[in-house]
């Protein structure tokens, strides 16, 4: 009867292995899940300063401008 408890034995194991594998499934899916959600923020936030840094570049073009005007001269005829 050896090889029946053994039989038994490899049986349990191979349960035991994909209750573990089922396990394991459901948190990859979970931490799949968690990754896209932290990209999609990451992305947003990307987008955001990419605008700030626009906006920004703007703004102090605008700045330098009015610190150091550019004269014309006219023409006087």
């Amino acid at each position: 009867m050896s090889w029946a408890r053994d039989a038994v034995a490899a049986i349990r194991k191979i349960v035991l292995i994909e209750e573990r594998m089922e396990g394991l499934t459901a948190q990859v899916k979970h931490l799949a899940d968690g990754y896209t959600d932290v990209d999609r923020r990451l992305l947003r936030l990307k987008a955001k300063c990419d605008l700030m840094e626009k906006m920004a570049a703007w703004a102090g073009g605008l700045c330098r401008q009015n610190r150091n005007p550019i004269k014309i001269k006219k023409k006087t005829s």
